[in-house]
């Protein structure tokens, strides 16, 4: 499959995967129990890694290879900038995300949710960027 194309997709998946996070899957954590928080956030975060792992992948490994191979100097300046969005996602999710989950992981905490949902906007203003991006790229 094109290179463009695998780009494309799973930046659109990507985006519209984290602007449900953001809006509606991190809001509703808030409601889960405390006797059921610890079983919940270890399952989530499993399952969460099946879903958002091969997309992520697919989209860095496509960008790279897009930005190794353009053809113009103006595709890899438009490439290169959704990898500096990319950048941006991964070391949030390193930084923040990842790091609140550990800690959720043992118990709910109102302080670390907060600032897991607050945080998380970074990458989704970052993957909202990204669709012009993808979309330019297929056309130029």
């Amino acid at each position: 499959m094109n290179a463009l194309i695998v780009h494309l997709v799973s930046t659109l998946f990507m985006t519209g995967l984290i602007v449900f996070v953001q809006v509606v899957h991190y809001p509703l954590m808030a409601k889960v129990g405390a006797s059921s928080w610890v079983d919940y956030e270890n399952e989530h975060t499993v399952r969460t890694g099946w879903v958002v792992i091969p997309p992520m992948c697919a989209e860095l490994f496509s960008a790279l290879w897009i930005f190794t191979y353009a053809s113009t100097e103006l595709t890899q300046g438009v490439a290169a900038l959704g990898l500096v969005l990319l950048a941006v996602i991964w070391f949030s999710t390193a930084i923040f995300q990842a790091p609140a989950h550990r800690e959720l992981s043992h118990g709910y905490d109102h302080k670390v949710h907060r600032r897991l949902v607050r945080s998380n906007w970074i990458r989704t203003f970052a993957w909202l960027a990204r669709v012009p991006i993808a979309v330019a790229l297929v056309f130029a």
